[in-house]
């Protein structure tokens, strides 16, 4: 049953496992992921979704931009791209961003230290120096130079320092625009993972990490944005089970060892990060979208959402038939094999 309701709701695309068609690169949607991915291992199911959205034609991954410091995190993108099959898509780096080495397990550090059984490390890499690493306001501009006119999707599932940055970055080599306007021009949607709407004095760990870059982007953000927040992950639990029993096919995989690492295993990890891809890439037809309002971080790092027709700010829900469904959407997609590994 869950295999069928996939492969109904998915995009048809997805079965052909490759992109192979001009058309398909025509209506695909360009996105740039923004991730403090190695913070929590819900990042790395994310990037799973978004390898295997890429490589049905259902968008154009630009980039993959980190808001977590430290040379393992733009390690382990790079080993990520280059096992999916995607070594060539773009990485960058924060510098002198919010400090959160300690605040949990790094798997992103584990993977990247995980030997084979002749002391060499276990997963291929593409690049070199990732200390080189473009700084991500820098690849933002870059990129968003180049794109259509309101094309670009940014999902970001981490701190806003990056997006902050963005915002506030003059005119350079790559545009005349300042970064506001040049967001203004270029982006069609930002869909965060942040915040909690159902419980007002919640301090939100993507929030309170960076609290001016959150205010900065949430009052002066200049397109849409769509918030999947802490209480609606919270909802869907990626199941050990799977992560125990459905990768038999794939050998090493940095995704299973990322959360075998992050863990004792078992245990069932809350999908913050998927449900804000998912949003991003298939749209609302999986939740509840709020009315449009505006939204409001506090100085301690709460969120509140103000009703407001004008507001271009919304956050998502779902009940529990929403979230079964989707739960059962994640694990369809994210046990699938790349086409690279079929």
């Amino acid at each position: 049953m869950r295999r069928t309701l996939f492969f109904l709701a998915l995009i048809p695309m997805l079965a052909l496992g490759c992109r192979n068609t001009k058309e398909q690169d025509s209506q695909a949607i360009d996105l740039i992921m923004e991730t403090d991915i190695g913070n929590d291992v819900d990042d790395a199911l994310a990037m799973d979704m978004l390898y295997k959205y890429h490589e049905a034609g259902i968008i154009n991954l630009l980039a993959v931009c980190i808001n977590k410091e430290g040379p393992a995190p733009g390690e382990f993108v790079d080993i990520l791209n280059t096992w999916y099959g995607h070594p060539d898509i773009p990485i960058g780096i924060i510098r002198k961003g919010a400090f959160c080495e300690n605040d949990g397990t790094n798997y992103a550090k584990a993977v990247v230290n995980l030997k084979n059984d002749e002391g060499k490390p276990l997963f291929d890499r593409t690049l070199n120096g990732y200390d080189d690493l473009p700084e991500a306001p820098d690849l933002y501009r870059k990129i968003l130079s180049k794109a259509k006119d309101k094309s670009v999707v940014i999902a970001s599932v981490g701190f806003s320092t990056n997006l902050a940055r963005l915002l506030q970055s003059g005119p350079d080599e790559y545009s005349k625009l300042d970064g506001k306007t040049l967001v203004e021009k270029k982006v069609k949607l930002l869909v965060t993972m942040a915040g909690n709407m159902a419980e007002p004095g919640y301090h939100e760990y993507n929030i309170v990490r960076d609290i001016p870059a959150a205010k900065e982007v949430f009052e002066n953000w200049p397109t849409p944005i769509v918030t999947s927040p802490f209480e609606l992950g919270r909802q869907i639990k990626y199941p050990a089970t799977s992560i125990e029993n459905d990768f038999d096919w794939a050998g090493p995989h940095p995704m299973v060892e990322a959360y075998k690492a992050y863990m004792q295993m078992p245990y069932d990890r809350d999908t913050w990060d998927p449900t804000a891809v998912l949003y991003a890439v298939e749209g609302d037809k999986w939740f509840t979208v709020s009315e449009p309002g505006t939204i409001k971080v506090t100085d301690e790092g709460s969120t509140l959402f103000t009703p407001d027709e004008k507001g271009t700010r919304r956050y998502i829900s779902v009940d529990k038939t929403q979230a079964e469904a989707i739960k059962a959407h994640f694990i369809e997609l994210i046990t699938s094999k790349p086409a690279n590994k079929k």
